[in-house]
This record gives C-alpha cells, sequence and structure tokens, in this order.
C-alpha cells in the first residue's frame, strides 16, 4: 500500500454545510422579507409620521375607534380560547380515536382555509340570520341573536381559527409517547391526573402556538366578518373595516394612524405569548 493511501486526509478548512452557496440563499431570504414585509410596515409608520402628535392621537382614540379596538381584540380572544378548548378537543379525536368518517372530519378542518373569506361570511349569515336553519332556532328558543350582533363576530373568527390549533396540536399528540401514560397509569395516577401531569404539559407549547396564530390570523380578518357582523358603528364595527372606510374617504394618513396601533398591540400580544411558550418549553426540558 503507497504512502499516499496511508497518509490522514486534511481536514476541510470551512465547515461542511447542506445547503451549498449559503451566503447568496441568506442574501436572497433577507431582500425577500424586506421587500414582502419590512418595506410596507416601514410604509405605513413613515405615512403615520407626517402626522402631528395632535392629530394621530384624536385618530387614534375617538370613541368610534375606540369601539372597534375593543370588538377586533376582544372577539379575538375569545375565539382564539374556544378554539384552544375545541381546537384541543377535535385534535385529541381525530388522533386517538377511530371512528366511520374520520377521514372526512380530518378534511373538514382544512376548510377554513380553502373557503374564500368572503364566501364564508355570506355561508354563516345565512345559516345564522333571524331565518337561517341555525339562526331562526337560537332566536326563536333561546332569545339570542347571532347575525349583525358582535357574537357573530365571535362566531366567524372562531370558524377561521380553528385549523391552526388542531394543526399545531395534533402532530405532536401524533408523536407523544404513549408509554408515558401507561406508566403514569401503573404507577396509580387517575385519568384526570395523567392528563394534567403527562399529556397537557407536552401539548401546551402547542396550544400557545395555535392561539397565537388564531389570535393573529383574527385581528386582521376582513372579509368573513364584513357581512355576519353588520357593520354597525359602536355596536359591530372592526377595526379593518374602519382603516378601509378611513381609505375609501382618503384619509391615508388616519387609516394608517389606526393600522400601525393594531401592529403595536399585535406586536405586543404575540411577543409576550412567545416568550410565554418558549418559557414553558425550557421548563419542561428541565
Amino acid at each position: 500500500m503507497s504512502a499516499a493511501t496511508l497518509a490522514p486526509v486534511k481536514a476541510r478548512g470551512a465547515p461542511f454545510r447542506v445547503m451549498p452557496g449559503f451566503k447568496l440563499s441568506l442574501g436572497f431570504t433577507l431582500f425577500y422579507l424586506a421587500l414582502i414585509v419590512l418595506i410596507p410596515l416601514s410604509a405605513v409608520f413613515l405615512k403615520t409620521f407626517t402626522m402631528t402628535w395632535e392629530a394621530f392621537f384624536t385618530a387614534v382614540t375617538s370613541e368610534r375607534v375606540m369601539a372597534s379596538y375593543r370588538l377586533t381584540f376582544g372577539a379575538s380572544l375569545i375565539a382564539a380560547l374556544l378554539n384552544v378548548i375545541f381546537g384541543g378537543i377535535l385534535a385529541w379525536v381525530l388522533v386517538r380515536y377511530k371512528f366511520p368518517g374520520k377521514r372526512i372530519v380530518d378534511a373538514l378542518v382544512d376548510l377554513p382555509f380553502a373557503l374564500p373569506t368572503a364566501v364564508a361570511g355570506i355561508t354563516l349569515t345565512a345559516l345564522y340570520s333571524s331565518n337561517g336553519w341555525f339562526g331562526q332556532f337560537i332566536e326563536g328558543v333561546l332569545g339570542i341573536k347571532v347575525a349583525f350582533t358582535p357574537l357573530g363576530v365571535v362566531v366567524a373568527l372562531t370558524f377561521i381559527g380553528l385549523p391552526f390549533v388542531v394543526r399545531t396540536v395534533q402532530p405532536v399528540l401524533e408523536d407523544a409517547e404513549k408509554e408515558l401514560e401507561e406508566a403514569a397509569a401503573s404507577l396509580g395516577a387517575n385519568s384526570l391526573q395523567t392528563f394534567t401531569r403527562v399529556i397537557f404539559p407536552t401539548i401546551l407549547p402547542s396550544l400557545l402556538t395555535g392561539f397565537a396564530l388564531a389570535f393573529a390570523r383574527a385581528t386582521g380578518e376582513y372579509g368573513s366578518v364584513i357581512f355576519i357582523a353588520g357593520n354597525m358603528p359602536m355596536v359591530s364595527e372592526i377595526t379593518p373595516l374602519f382603516i378601509i372606510t378611513k381609505l375609501e374617504q382618503y384619509d391615508y394618513a388616519g387609516a394608517t394612524a389606526i393600522a400601525v396601533v393594531m401592529l403595536v398591540i399585535s406586536f405586543v400580544l404575540l411577543l409576550t405569548i412567545n416568550l410565554l411558550q418558549a418559557w414553558t418549553r425550557g421548563k419542561g426540558q428541565k
């Protein structure tokens, strides 16, 4: 055997990378991110900066705008919480049980993703109006009016946010180790203890992720809400609709001012949720 064969292979100076052209890929990623996200957001802030502080404060704190904030963020929060509860249950059923029509139910979960938002809004309005299939019984028997009320906004936001929770929790449940549940049962834990101490800590980060996604989608939702909301000022008028109204009145600075407030509030809430999610994951790894 020759000496060349026995010679040690010289180590490479640069670390091995799976994806070639890292610098080019990183540059394109940053450029695309700036083009799609950063530049439009910067334009919103720059347009808002053309206003005086007094004009900005007046535009974003008027009584009608404050009412739209309360409805938009309040309904989004309620809808996201409902989706966490019922979306988690639905994900559990789809993963842990076998029943006829399971594939159909699993496919229907993604319906809000595929359905145009305007079609969803019209359909929900037709179902929950006073003479609709559901609305005539809910209003006639229970005396609760759904369509053209804030409750209708919650229904629409719950509909469009459900898939986010189901699709984030479902893979975690599929990968969960059932042996841990069996071990807990063999050590004397009942069903409630097994859920609270074994299952729930495992799916909590995914639940928080689904909540954040559902909440973020709900705060900016427009198409599926305007039909069922009724758009009555001070009652069922959402903030995205109010921004559209400002644009139709050529009040671009006022529209961007309200949009900036929504961006800041949404960013703070999502940052809080992400920090809570990171803390939960770190606590679970200890």
